[in-house]
Formats: C-alpha cells, sequence, structure tokens
C-alpha cells in the first residue's frame, strides 16, 4: 500500500471539497475534511470496483448514509476516475449539477443511492447487502464463485440517532450479515454543538447488542483502516460497524467545532485551512500530481478485477446454461414461469387482500426474482408464499420470503436497497395506515425513480374494531400527491390482478396498492375494454346510459357501495365509474376522461377517504367522503354511525 499516495488523495479530497463548497456558499466542508482517509483508503485500497464500468454488477458498493457530506463522494468519484469531471465539482449545488447538494443515484457516475435524510442510507445499505446473499445462494456453484461483494456505508451520529438506522441495524444483526461493513465517523458534533447534549448512547454496547462486531480505530491511520476492514471481512456472522475517531473539519481553523459541520469556511478559512494541511493557499481545486498518478496506476487493477470475473463468468455460464438463462431472466426483468392469473365470476365474494395474496403467488410463480414480505403482518397482508423457497434467514440464504418484524420505515428502505442492487424485486407490506412509518422512505424511492411494490391492507374505516388509529381516511390522498407514486385501489378482485400486473410492469417508480379487509363482491364490468381504460385511470363498470343524469367516480371498496346506491336510484340514469388510479384519471386528456364521465349533469365522488383531491370533479354537497376521524366497533356499525352507507349514498343521489 502506498501511504504517501493515499495521504496525497486525502489532501487532494479537502482541496476540492473546501474549495467547491466555498465557491458554491453553500455546503458542509465538516465531513470531508474530517473522514478523507476513509475515502481516499476506501477506494484506493480496499474495495473491488472499477471505475470504467460503474455497474459492474459483482462491484462492491458504498453508501453515503450521512449525504450532507456529498463532497466526499464527488472528490473521491472524481479522484478515482468515474464519470465526474473537475467543472462538474466546481458546479457542486448548481441547478441541473452532476454533483448536487446531497448524492442523487442516475445523476452521478458512482453514486449507488440517494440516501436522502440522515440514517436512510444504512437502511439501504443493509437491504443491498442481503440482495448480495440472496443472489450469491442462487447463482454460485462449487466451482465459480460469481456473486461475491461487500456492502459499505459511511454514518455519522446523526444517522445513528435517527430511528430507521436502528430498525434496520437490529434487522441486519438478526440476519447475520457478514458481508455488510459499516464505518461510524464519531467526532461528536452535530449542527447544535457536542452531540453529548443529546446523544450520549454507548454506540459500542448498542451494536454489539443487535448482533454486530463493533471494532475500533483512528480515521488518521490509514493501515489500522485496512486492518480493521479485513478483521470485519473474516467475520462471517456478523455485520461489523468500524468506529474510527475522528475530528470534523480537520484541518480548519475551527475544526472539531459546530462550525465547521454545515457552513463554508469562508475565503480566509480555507486560505488557514490549505496552510495547515501542507496545500497551496493561493490554488482553488488543487489536486496534487500524486492523487491522480495513484490512481491512473490502480485503475489497471480495477479493470483486471472485472476482466478476471468475465471470464469465471463465461466459463460459468458455459457449465451452467440453465442457471444462466436464469442470470439473464433476474438481471433483465424477465418471465421465469407461466403461472395463469387466478379467474372469478360475477358474485364472487372476498377481500381484495386474500385476492391480492393470490395475484402475489401467481407473479411470485411467473418472476422468480420476485422476493418481499410483511413488517410482522404475513397472516393479515396475506403475503404467504404458497411454493417460494422458504423464509429468508441466515440459515437459508434462498429464501423468498422477508420476515421484517415490525420495522415498516427498515422495510421500505431495505426493500429499495434489494432494488438498487439489481437482480431482484421487492415488496413490502402493511397496514395502509401504517404508511405514514415509512413515508419518508418512500418519497426517497419515488425520487430516485425505484420501483419498490407496497401491498397496504385494512384500507379504511372497515377495519372496524381497531378504532380510529387504525383507520386511515387521509391517507390515500396523503399518497397519491407524492410525485412519482402510483396509488391503485382496486374495487374487487379481478382490479386486483390488474394492479399486481401493473406493480410488476413499473419501471421507474414506486406502485402502492390498497386491498380492504372486509368481503367485495366481483362485478360486472359493462365496458368491454375495462383493463385498458383502467390503466388510464378509470373505466365504466355500469354505463346507465349514453348521457346518464349522475356519473358517481368510486374507488376500491366504494364501486360495489355506489353499484348498491344506484339500484335505489328513482327516475335517474346513474352511471358507475372505477377510478382504479386517479393519478392518472387526472392527467389525462380531456377526450377520455369525457367519454368515461359521459357529459352527465351530476358528478358524485364516493370514496371513504377526506374529500381533498376531488373538489375539481365535484360540488362540495356531492363528495360523499369521509372527513372525521373514524370510530371503534363493527364495521358496518362504524359505517352507519358515520352515515357512509349505500342508503345514504343513494339518499344524496336522489337529492
Amino acid at each position: 500500500m502506498d501511504t504517501k499516495a493515499i495521504e496525497a488523495v486525502s489532501r487532494s479530497i479537502r482541496s476540492l471539497s473546501m474549495d467547491a463548497i466555498q465557491k458554491a456558499n453553500s455546503g458542509h466542508p465538516g465531513l470531508p475534511l474530517g473522514a478523507a482517509e476513509l475515502a481516499a483508503t476506501l477506494y484506493g485500497e480496499i474495495m473491488k470496483h472499477n471505475p470504467a464500468d460503474s455497474k459492474w454488477v459483482d462491484r462492491d458498493r458504498f453508501v453515503l448514509s450521512a449525504g450532507h457530506g456529498s463532497m466526499l463522494l464527488y472528490s473521491i468519484l472524481h479522484l478515482a476516475g468515474y464519470k465526474v469531471s473537475m467543472d462538474d465539482i466546481k458546479n457542486f449545488r448548481q441547478v441541473g449539477a452532476k454533483c448536487p447538494g446531497h448524492p442523487e443515484v442516475g445523476i452521478t457516475d458512482g453514486v449507488e443511492a440517494t440516501s436522502g435524510p440522515l440514517g436512510q442510507g444504512i437502511a439501504l445499505a443493509v437491504g443491498m447487502a442481503i440482495a448480495e446473499t440472496m443472489l450469491a445462494a442462487r447463482f454460485n456453484t462449487r466451482k465459480h464463485t460469481i456473486v461475491d461483494h461487500y456492502t459499505y456505508s459511511l454514518v455519522g451520529e446523526g444517522c445513528l440517532e435517527e430511528g430507521v438506522s436502528s430498525e434496520a441495524s437490529s434487522l441486519a444483526g438478526n440476519l447475520q450479515l457478514g458481508k455488510l461493513i459499516v464505518f461510524y465517523d464519531e467526532n461528536k458534533i452535530s449542527i447544535d454543538g457536542n452531540t453529548e447534549i443529546t446523544f450520549t448512547d454507548d454506540i459500542q454496547k448498542r451494536y454489539e447488542a443487535y448482533g454486530w462486531q463493533v471494532l475500533r480505530g483512528s480515521m488518521y491511520n490509514v493501515k489500522e483502516i485496512v486492518d480493521l476492514v479485513n478483521m470485519a471481512k473474516n467475520e462471517k456472522n456478523k455485520p461489523s460497524l468500524i468506529i474510527l475517531k475522528s475530528v470534523i473539519g480537520k484541518g480548519a481553523p475551527k475544526q472539531g467545532t459546530a462550525d465547521v459541520h454545515g457552513a463554508p469556511l469562508g475565503e480566509e478559512g480555507c486560505i488557514a485551512a490549505k496552510k495547515a494541511l501542507g496545500l497551496p493557499a493561493d490554488q482553488q481545486f488543487y489536486v496534487e500530481p500524486d492523487a491522480y498518478r495513484y490512481f491512473e496506476e490502480r485503475r489497471k487493477a480495477f479493470a483486471k478485477a472485472e476482466e478476471d470475473w468475465n471470464k469465471c463468468f463465461a466459463e460459468w455460464s458455459k457449465e451452467n446454461p440453465e442457471l444462466a438463462k436464469l442470470w439473464d431472466a433476474y438481471w433483465n426483468g424477465k418471465q421465469t414461469g407461466d403461472a395463469a392469473a387466478p379467474s372469478y365470476k360475477v358474485g364472487d365474494g372476498l377481500a381484495t387482500r386474500d385476492a391480492s395474496g393470490k395475484s402475489l403467488n401467481c407473479m411470485a410463480d411467473r418472476y422468480k426474482w420476485l422476493v418481499g414480505g410483511s413488517a410482522d403482518l404475513q397472516g393479515p397482508n396475506k403475503t404467504k408464499l404458497a411454493n417460494d423457497d422458504g423464509t429468508y434467514n441466515a440459515g437459508n440464504r434462498k429464501g423468498r420470503t422477508i420476515e421484517y418484524g415490525i420495522r415498516e420505515f427498515a422495510m421500505s428502505q431495505v426493500m429499495s436497497g434489494i432494488n438498487l442492487h439489481g437482480g431482484l424485486r421487492a415488496f413490502g407490506a402493511t397496514f395502509l395506515v401504517f404508511s405514514d412509518y415509512l413515508r419518508g422512505s418512500l418519497r426517497v424511492a419515488a425520487l430516485s425513480k425505484i420501483p419498490n411494490i407496497y401491498i397496504f391492507t385494512h384500507d379504511s374505516i372497515y377495519v372496524g374494531e381497531d378504532g380510529p388509529t387504525h383507520q386511515p381516511i387521509e391517507t390515500i390522498a396523503s399518497l397519491r400527491i407524492i410525485p412519482n407514486v402510483q396509488m391503485l385501489r382496486p374495487g374487487d378482485a379481478e382490479e386486483s390482478q390488474l394492479a399486481w400486473e401493473m406493480a410488476l410492469e413499473s419501471k421507474d417508480h414506486p406502485v402502492c396498492m390498497a386491498f380492504s379487509r372486509q368481503k367485495l363482491t366481483v362485478y360486472e364490468k359493462e365496458d368491454a375494454d375495462w383493463q385498458a381504460n383502467a390503466r388510464k385511470g378509470a373505466y365504466i363498470v355500469k354505463k346507465g346510459a349514453d348521457t346518464p343524469d349522475i356519473t358517481v367516480l368510486a374507488t376500491g371498496s366504494e364501486v360495489n357501495l355506489a353499484l348498491d346506491a344506484a339500484k335505489l336510484v328513482k327516475g335517474k340514469s346513474v352511471r358507475v365509474v372505477s377510478v382504479f388510479d386517479k393519478n392518472a384519471f387526472d392527467d389525462a386528456d380531456d377526450t377520455f376522461r369525457n367519454k368515461i364521465l359521459g357529459g352527465a349533469k351530476r358528478i358524485v365522488v364516493a370514496e371513504a377517504g377526506v374529500r381533498a383531491g376531488w373538489e375539481g370533479y365535484a360540488k362540495k354537497a356531492d363528495l360523499f367522503t369521509i372527513d372525521r376521524f373514524g370510530e371503534s366497533g363493527p364495521a358496518g356499525k362504524v359505517a352507519e354511525f358515520l352515515g357512509f352507507t349505500a342508503d345514504k349514498l343513494a339518499a344524496l343521489l336522489n337529492a
């Protein structure tokens, strides 16, 4: 190991970081200045990667959970030879830049994930580590190892204070993810000052309690960092937390204080820091020649590692042609089975959560790369895979069912990590009301264009006896307003199958599906093209007339409600429309929307939730919605108490 070159890389990281932040007049210099040695050592000596091919499938993954320190990552990516130019560095935090304020996947070459708010990155890393073990168990043979990489993450105190990191770390320990290695930048500083004012946890004991190996060292001893990583790799049955004592803003005039955490150093501060670090004080964006030279030499070894892997993969493919076909299907989202879709007849009665369970098993057969589970609600969510390989755990890495435990936030981030890793597609399930626990992750998944699949059951007041805390009334509306999230609310079993087909087709956005606890009747669909039109947002269930007097826009269980109410209307023609995907219907062209609405003189909306979002379709008096919290009691009694029945809707239609 060329320690002098690593030192040159470290100084260059500090140089680029402080100058980029100063030029932008915005950013967080504390972490890049304090943790430069780790980045230099990680990308130079430890990680298996190839800057010439940032998508090599067997590369090691690195997630910067402390994403505010993004200049640390951009600087090392530039120096290592990724497609991050000096101009990109100089354009840090500007509109349209390849180096945005926090790392974003798909924007910057070499960035593995949009880690987002603190704590979410380590949970993403857990998902990536899970994916590695799953694929290794499926595709490695005694003779050839084609999946063999590590997942690394860098966290700070802020990440470890956020609850999602605890959820994910607990899960990782339980699953014995030995190829997950997390570095803790222990500088004891946050924005408001020394962390002792709020954060006095014994992190070592905490992580040992989670089932992790905990190691300690200095951020500034590169040989020690390498040795610690080797010790972590030797521990096969535990993830490792490597605590590295550091100085935030190392080299800056106010190093070791909150002042260097999240604000530029200032011109004089940059000059003073450069002098202290042995950098030319009169040069901006200076890179030591030895830093570039070091990575030019290292890139040969990086390329050879991938070349050797390609040779191994070619041999493996030749000797295992069926596995090779399966590999292609896993990595390219191809069908692996031909299970027929469940069939239903008009009049069948079943909860859409039960229909979802049937559709899930159909899809799990068609796509062997579909994995996932529930947040301790496998039975109520109907997510048991009938013909899978069992539950995923330390003793069964081929298992497709993931027992997430009561960890909704971590579940969602782990899903994102699995999907970002590639080769697998993950779903997760919980009650709809608990989507609030994972909302921050769903938002980042949408921003990242990750096609997570969310199964949300118990979707309305019909949860009944569990009461208002478990009866979502504002939740669907709140999910619909997140950009790039597709929210589907099927009204019967046939629509549930369509929802699943659409979820598996998604490539660039999360899909949320809301299913009922109560039984719903499979209804006749007078629209011959109902599936095609449902994909556009809505379709006609009951025509009523070419130009009906009233069109009822209903979703989910309220389609059945609207059909029952329509039978009680006297002297008026009533059209019933299932609004399967409200956002898609909102965005549809006027011709299609007018065709569905049918030119009705009056529009009525029926949804067991708040009216927000429906105001553009109907007058307030014609919004048959629920704009208060629910009650505890049997589902039917709760509906009667709230005035949410077919009789009440019919009375509104007759008015």
